[in-house]
């Protein structure tokens, strides 16, 4: 992670740079591959009142950059305001991407559920039949009418034009379909 730490009207001096320093080092806590962080310290003096505005550039891979700017009379409130806002920002980002990943099956995971599955048809093999579907392509209503009647199976599953998908089964009555 790049530092910079840049003084607009000001002299930095080394216990400010501190300060920035040890509070940029808040940001490694959220395990994110942050690029680069940029300080910038400007101070305003207008009706005879001083005021420090203090900015944040953060350049997090896989993230568009964050930009926080906090202005306040005292230096380090600016400072860590700032540092809290650009936390909260982080720590979204942070949470995001864990709970996507804790939701994804590892390999072993997707195997031991394909296994209990296989098991589970082992008992009943002489009554249920697994079958995939052939397209996941939508189709309209009259075609998939079209390709039951031409063939031997009893019912077809297929995606309808709306995305919804859909049961067309053969009836007992002879010629008569079904549809879900």
């Amino acid at each position: 992670m790049n530092t910079s730490i840049v003084g607009r009207h000001l002299d930095l001096t080394e216990p400010i740079k501190d300060y920035i320093n040890s509070s940029v080092e808040i940001f490694k806590k959220y395990n994110l591959d942050i690029i680069s962080v940029n300080s910038i310290i400007s101070q305003d003096e207008k009706h005879g009142k001083k005021a420090f505005t203090f900015e944040f550039t953060l350049n997090v891979a896989h993230l568009d950059t964050i930009v926080v700017k906090q202005k306040d009379k005292d230096l380090y409130a600016a400072v860590d305001i700032a540092v809290d806002r650009v936390s909260k920002v982080l720590r979204r980002h942070h949470d995001k991407i864990t709970g996507h990943k804790a939701t994804k099956l590892t390999e072993v995971e997707s195997q031991v559920i394909e296994d209990q599955i296989a098991i589970e048809l082992e008992k009943f093999e002489d009554e249920i039949a697994p079958v995939r579907l052939t397209s996941y392509k939508p189709i309209d209503i009259e075609e998939a009418l079209q390709d039951l009647k031409g063939s031997d199976a009893q019912f077809k599953v297929f995606y309808d034009k709306d995305d919804n998908m859909r049961v067309l089964y053969k009836t007992k009555e002879e010629g008569k379909f079904g549809l879900y």
